[in-house]
């Protein structure tokens, strides 16, 4: 049998300190299938006096990060501080650049940097894995990146924030505000006391520039993300939704166009009969069309401590193993410079929800400007005014009647010009509220 590998571990959160505990309770089993032993030998944390419940006096600590990465006595490196920069870059720099592989769960620091720590990696000869980054519990980076190399990808997308999908599925089961169930999500440790990289969408654009880079086999382009988060759902939408046979999810998308690729964040309505529309809670969900397998959907716990914990051991089994697989698929050099398709050529269904001024010509103005940039209406909901089941009557303005379109596919450009025009004709009270739809 080969010599122990040597672990050092820079975090001691929740997530790192479920790595040292299922490392311990699970060293028979992952002995025999990698044919050496896994032992963590040294950690890093910014308080070393904090009670974690593991043994740490076994373990030798570190109070910097970088001299961890450094350290001859560890074999791998695993980066658990989270961040694009500071600490996290500069202690996997240092791993890669003294030949260490390393284990990552860090989304902000691969979508950032993730190009030039593959490069550093392969110039190294060794591993940069980072299976806990997307998804938590869910394979979805050896599924794109090992799984399906027979197949050409057309489209990834996914429910990749637990927060946002808590707080819709609590809205739409209990027609509670936004405000409400984000507060209930805070108080549960499900959102952070400042939730804005959640339910702003931009912890979901991180994690889908990682997985379009996967599927498309481009560099990562994090900044060509459209990104739009959930604060403007309200109980009202969630109740139009289920009643047009529609749920409302966050999802990340990444599609291949003739354009290029395009990659979006934002509030989406998916048919009912779609397996990522009974995802509820806290869990996460991808789904990928191809060629060869079609469509495959990987459902399962997005964060929490035991499930990212199990990604990363998986990636450190492969290290002890010797698989040591191009980090994003294929060698940096060979991945294509990304051809952005720009959002205002997006194509897809528009649900519009209006509040219209109540007075002669304003149905026949609005039907007229959707007509000039060619949009065909699948359907027009006329609401009552007063309380709407699930949620309170969209229509805030006096003197206004609340309308909902479902449109055909269309373009972003059209829709947002035909609604620029419906302001500027002064029948729309409100700002309109629009929601793409994804179709199976």
């Amino acid at each position: 049998m080969q010599a122990p590998l040597k672990i050092g571990v820079a975090g001691l959160g929740t997530v790192g300190a479920s790595v040292v505990r299922l490392i311990d309770r699970r060293a028979n089993a992952l002995s025999a299938a990698c044919g050496r032993a896994i032992t963590v030998q040294a950690v890093s944390a910014r308080s070393r006096g904090r009670d974690r419940g593991l043994p740490l006096e076994r373990l030798r600590w570190f109070d910097d990060p970088v001299a961890l990465a450094r350290d001859p006595g560890i074999d791998v490196f695993v980066e658990l501080i989270g961040g694009e920069e500071g600490p996290a870059r500069e202690a996997v720099t240092a791993a890669l650049d003294a030949g260490k592989p390393v284990v990552t769960a860090n989304k902000a620091l691969l979508a950032r940097h993730g190009v030039d720590l593959a490069r550093r990696a392969e110039k190294a000869g060794v591993a940069l894995n980072f299976e806990a980054a997307v998804a938590g519990g869910v394979p979805i980076v050896k599924t794109l990146r090992e799984g399906l190399l027979g197949n050409t990808i057309e489209r990834v997308y996914g429910i990749l924030n637990g927060t946002c999908n808590y707080i819709l599925s609590r809205m739409e089961a209990e027609g509670l505000s936004f405000e409400a169930c984000l507060k209930d999500a805070q108080r549960l440790g499900y959102a952070e006391a400042d939730p804005t990289f959640d339910v702003g969408g931009f912890d979901t654009a991180h994690k889908l520039a990682i997985l379009t880079s996967l599927a498309f086999g481009t560099e990562i382009d994090a900044e060509a993300i459209h990104v739009e988060g959930i604060t403007q759902i309200t109980p009202a939408d969630l109740a139009a939704a289920d009643e047009l046979g529609y749920r409302i999810k966050l999802l990340g998308v990444a599609t291949r166009t003739e354009a290029g690729v395009e990659q979006r964040v934002h509030p989406t309505m998916v048919p009912k009969s779609a397996p990522i529309a009974q995802v509820n809670g806290v869990t996460n969900a991808v789904a990928i069309d191809a060629d060869a397998v079609q469509e495959l959907t990987l459902v399962g716990p997005g964060a929490g401590g035991e499930a990212t914990a199990s990604a990363v051991v998986g990636d450190i089994t492969d290290i002890a193993r010797g698989f040591r697989p191009a980090p994003f698929g294929v060698p940096a050099a060979e991945l294509a410079k990304p051809a952005r398709a720009p959002m205002q050529a997006h194509k897809g269904g528009y649900y519009v929800r209006l509040s219209v001024v109540d007075r002669p010509g304003a149905a026949a103005a609005i039907a007229t400007r959707m007509a000039e940039r060619a949009i065909s209406l699948e359907s027009i909901v006329q609401r009552r005014k007063g309380r709407v089941h699930g949620g309170d009557d969209p229509a805030k303005v006096a003197g206004s009647v609340p309308v909902i379109l479902i449109t055909y596919a269309t373009t972003e450009a059209a829709i947002r010009a035909a609604l620029e025009a419906m302001m500027s004709d002064g029948y729309i009270a409100e700002t309109p509220q629009t929601i793409r739809i994804e179709r199976e």
